[in-house]
């Protein structure tokens, strides 16, 4: 199994409506591309929350082809979606695992 996995930290000024944002329309879109079978979104704890708290988002699919076409086809306008809302006031990176 693949893990797609994006750590954001975001400002104070939008947690709430980039959490609810996250969970009505951006999560839902992932998953709509039937390239994912799951996922899950945690806040990180421990960590230094000053500047805004950290998140991690996790997608799961079965094949690296599956995570691979996402990328080509489907994250440029899904993350220029997040931008255009956002703007700066966050800053994402992505991972991506293999469960062994």
């Amino acid at each position: 199994m693949i893990i797609y996995n994006v750590t954001t930290k975001v400002t104070h000024f939008i947690n709430e409506r980039w959490l609810q944002w996250m969970k009505e329309e951006h999560i839902p879109a992932i998953m709509a591309t039937g390239l994912f079978h799951d996922f899950r979104i945690c806040r990180l704890l421990e960590q230094d929350d000053e500047d805004g708290p950290t998140y991690s988002a996790q997608y799961f699919t079965d094949t690296l082809e599956n995570y691979q076409t996402f990328l080509a086809e489907y994250a440029p306008g899904l993350r220029q979606a997040g931008y255009e809302r956002f703007g700066n006031q966050f800053v994402a990176f992505n991972t991506v695992m293999q469960v062994v």
